[in-house]
């Protein structure tokens, strides 16, 4: 990982963006946290600071190209060039299936969880092929990007379509200097998570925790932990991967 330049973390205010983008720091990268929550997004500036390394928040719409690259700009002016990108933003949207899965809920999921990683990587690697040295990025999918789930038709193929997109980038910049991977998590107890388990408490997780062969719940550090490996040195053969960081979940 060249620690002279910046990781850009979009989802950085929460979760798995946020526990990777302390996780970069604390490897000697200045983090740009990129959020649609401005306030969470200077929460998460504010730990990354904590450890004594640099961090600009900025709010950002993924679903808009222009506020990408703006935000990037920012990025490049503060901290230099940007080398690790993180594409973890992302939202469940509603539970229903194919036939009461709303057209507004579809578009909603689509837009900010595929297209949006699409318009950050077309500003990512863009800004990254500027510079020319070399550099990556890891998308954030699911283990529903791998397997499908009732209730989930928006997600599932938002999430299975955002592990083709890297995919097909991994190889188009395979020759560049950049590299791309996929980091798909399972169960981890995030927001997201919370969100999903809702009012269902405690039986809904024990349940969860019973479709994992290791039985337990991850922690979003141990998500952070895979993304800065596929993103540093250590890494530097490894592009268009897959890596399943979910307790076992997709091998049954």
């Amino acid at each position: 990982m060249n620690e002279h330049g910046f990781a850009f973390v979009t989802g950085g205010g929460s979760g798995i963006g946020r526990a990777t983008a302390i996780a970069l720091a604390r490897k000697g990268l200045d983090v740009v946290v990129a959020d649609s929550s401005l306030e969470s997004a200077v929460e998460t500036a504010k730990a990354v600071r904590a450890f004594g390394y640099e961090a600009t928040a900025l709010e950002i719409d993924v679903t808009d190209l222009v506020s990408i690259e703006q935000a990037i700009a920012v990025g490049t002016r503060t901290h230099g060039n940007l080398v690790a990108a993180v594409n973890s933003a992302g939202i469940q949207g509603e539970i229903a299936d194919v036939t009461d899965c709303s057209p507004e809920n579809w578009s909603r999921i689509i837009d900010v969880n595929l297209t949006g990683a699409f318009f950050s990587m077309q500003a990512e690697i863009g800004e990254m092929l500027r510079h020319g040295e070399p550099a990556a990025v890891v998308n954030i999918s699911s283990n529903f990007g791998i397997v499908g789930q009732r209730g989930m038709p928006a997600y599932c193929a938002s999430k299975h379509g955002l592990i083709g997109l890297s995919k097909s980038a991994a190889l188009d910049y395979a020759e560049r200097g950049v590299r791309v991977n996929v980091v798909s998590p399972g169960p981890i107890a995030t927001p997201l998570l919370e969100s999903f388990t809702g009012t269902s408490g405690s039986n809904l997780l024990d349940s969860i925790k019973s479709s994992v062969p290791m039985r337990r719940i991850g922690s979003a550090e141990e998500v952070a932990e895979a993304v800065v490996w596929l993103l540093s040195e250590n890494a530097s053969y490894v592009t268009g991967a897959v890596l399943s960081v979910d307790g076992g979940y997709v091998v049954q």
